[in-house]
């Protein structure tokens, strides 16, 4: 047991996480009349569905907009969604306060350097296992799954099995 990262977990009241790279493997299908496809995995939904159990509020902060995203969310109740973001510190600070927690409290999980602002300023960060290098060097924990395959999931067990102990 590392118990940094323990310490870290029992204080987690919210997560929030980034879409591509991280919900997603990081691919946009773009079809030729428009559609836009993304992929999504269960075990990462499940993942979400126990923070909910667990009492632990969810955000989504994204720099790009999709309407499968929205729809996602809906799906696992996730009230939080911020799309099409470039000032991600900011939507973060209001997402703090309108919950009331503070840096120490949360968990976010980001995959490139656009994440690295608020990874640096929550109490728990993670990168799935494609997450690039700058990230990588920053975060508390590189899940084992990339992301779209379970990062997420794994995030959030990590949590609540510290959590638990």
């Amino acid at each position: 047991m590392n118990s940094v990262l323990k310490e870290k977990a029992n204080k987690v009241k919210l997560f929030i996480t980034d879409v591509d790279g991280v919900l997603t493997d990081g691919r946009i299908i773009l079809g030729n009349n428009g559609e836009e496809l993304k992929f999504f995995h269960v075990h990462d939904g499940k993942g979400i569905q126990l923070a909910h159990e667990a009492g632990i509020k969810t955000a989504i902060i994204t720099g790009r907009e999709s309407k499968l995203v929205e729809r996602r969310a809906e799906e696992l109740s996730i009230k939080e969604v911020h799309q099409n973001i470039k000032d991600k510190i900011k939507v973060f600070n209001n997402v703090l306060d309108k919950y009331n927690v503070i840096e120490e409290e949360v968990a976010y999980i980001g995959d490139d350097v656009n994440d690295l602002d608020i990874l640096e300023r929550v109490g728990l960060s993670f990168t799935p296992a494609n997450g690039v290098k700058k990230v990588k060097e920053v975060v508390d924990y590189i899940t084992t799954k990339e992301g779209g395959q379970g990062a997420v999931r794994e995030a959030i067990e990590l949590i609540l099995e510290y959590q638990d102990e």
